[in-house]
């Protein structure tokens, strides 16, 4: 018997289908691998000409000579970190369960939003005040006491720790102190022609931004657990205390502390610090309308649109909902982008036109109830927000004297947040009939306008004028004005 090569005619079938299947796997490899190539190639031109378009509207009109473009990439890093820890942190959708039931967990919540301003106003505003010529370090110790805290959250997140909570507003005090900070640095950097409320607008914008970029990144993250976009956010803000304390020298402080005080003294009661000027009153006392509305339409339609939705809507709850929110987001988004943009805009007229927008647009709602109201009622709230804060921040900037805008920004930033919660209970509190929820909001904002109204800043003193060179403000006492009682 003559023995020869075996015989595998009944595995070739196999055979080739396999080197088929090979040679089909390396052909997609190869093509994915183009593919991959080639997105990169447009990402990576993509990305190059946004980073470009940025980098120059942040250099534009002499921020690059005055400084001013660090603070804009500065507070685009801080609005990315502080989005990655809020996407973080929602573990659970809060509106999901914005039911009648929900009202007692909702109140609660809104009663835990003013302990970082609880803190903020008291006790920092005026430690940060006391801050003498150390204000790069004290905004970079804002990010690294939230770099610190998000890797603590990391660990509190996985292991489910108590240490949670306790770091959380740690996180969220510490985010409203760099707030704080930065509002107080902008007139130092602020480029000649260059208004305050336009460079208000310029920061705000570049948080706008900052935070869209970092919110895919952070969410990317946290599809891996939350552990890891906190660990994310740990980065960037390490990487913004480097960039904190790079900033230009003249953004220190000047010597000369003392607290400022927003009210009168009483009869034999001594003085007790600066009082703020009238117009910084006036501004202060218009903006807690919008926030007031915001507020109440945050908590009321939250409620209302859930359990009672627009004719044909009832299956789409969530999306009348997005409507809403979305027209707010968009209001805010256009407001900060007009603050950035426009060269003149008068603080003490845009505060008084944002109330009776406001005012306006919430009668509308009332009289013609429906889903093209409710996006415009959004719209208009969030345009007025926005645009009245910035106004009332360049009044701060210039109205009230260097040495306690930290002390006068932490206080006019937590009766605006009391003015938000306010606002909220109020909107869970009413019953859920539409007409008389905004009925009751036209109502508190037109008493609060005629309020305002009669406050006008009165013996021809004008609104907050251009502040100090940036030069001036490095010695002490810099950037003083008159502070007459009215």
């Amino acid at each position: 018997m003559t023995s020869g090569p075996p015989d595998h005619g009944s595995d070739h079938p196999n055979a080739d289908r396999a080197r088929a299947v090979g040679q089909g796997l390396g052909t997609g490899a190869k093509v994915t691998a183009r593919g991959v190539r080639a997105t990169a190639r447009v990402g990576g031109r993509f990305g190059k000409y946004a980073v470009g378009q940025a980098k120059r509207a942040a250099n534009a009109q002499g921020a690059e000579k005055s400084g001013l473009n660090r603070l804009i990439y500065l507070h685009a890093a801080n609005a990315a970190g502080d989005a990655a820890v809020a996407i973080s942190l929602a573990t659970t959708v809060f509106f999901a369960g914005a039911t009648s039931e929900a009202r007692g967990q909702v109140a609660l919540f809104l009663g835990l939003t003013m302990l970082p301003f609880a803190v903020v106003a008291p006790l920092i505003g005026p430690f940060l005040d006391r801050f003498s010529h150390g204000r790069r370090w004290a905004i970079g110790s804002t990010f690294a006491i939230r770099a610190f805290l998000c890797w603590v959250l990391a660990g509190a997140v996985a292991a489910e720790s108590a240490l949670l909570y306790p770091a959380a507003l740690g996180v969220l005090v510490s985010s409203k102190a760099y707030g704080v900070t930065r509002a107080a640095a902008i007139p130092r950097l602020l480029p000649e022609d260059f208004t305050l409320v336009k460079a208000n607008g310029r920061v705000s914008l570049a948080g706008l931004v900052g935070g869209a970029i970092s919110a895919p990144l952070a969410g990317g993250a946290a599809y891996l657990g939350a552990q890891w976009s906190l660990r994310y956010a740990f980065l960037v803000f390490v990487v913004g205390t480097v960039a904190a304390i790079l900033l230009p020298a003249k953004v220190d402080s000047s010597e000369g502390e003392q607290a400022v005080s927003l009210r009168e003294p009483g009869p034999g009661e001594p003085r007790r610090g600066t009082q703020i000027p009238s117009q910084v009153a006036y501004a202060l006392r218009a903006n807690c309308g919008p926030r007031w509305l915001s507020g109440f339409l945050t908590m009321y339609m939250a409620f209302l649109l859930r359990d009672k939705p627009l004719d044909g809507w009832e299956d789409r709850q969530t999306i009348l909902l997005g409507i809403v929110i979305g027209g707010a987001a968009a209001g805010n988004a256009i407001g900060i982008f007009l603050a950035s943009v426009l060269k003149r805009i008068n603080p003490a007229v845009t505060v008084t036109v944002a109330l009776l927008a406001d005012a306006a647009m919430v009668l509308t709602g009332a009289l013609f109830y429906g889903v093209v109201a409710l996006a415009g009622l959004g719209l208009v709230a969030g345009l007025a927000q926005s645009l009245a804060k910035v106004s009332l921040d360049s009044t701060i900037q210039s109205g009230v004297p260097v040495h306690v805008q930290a002390s006068a920004f932490a206080r006019s930033d937590t009766t605006l947040q009391l003015a938000w919660v306010i606002g909220g209970f109020v909107g869970i509190a009413l019953p859920q009939i539409p007409r008389l929820g905004l009925g009751v909001a036209l109502a508190v904002l037109v008493a609060w306008t005629l309020f305002v109204l009669s406050s006008t800043p009165r013996g021809g003193r004008r609104p907050a004028g251009p502040p100090p060179p940036p030069a001036a403000a490095a010695g002490p006492g810099a950037g003083s004005v008159s502070l007459e009682k009215d």
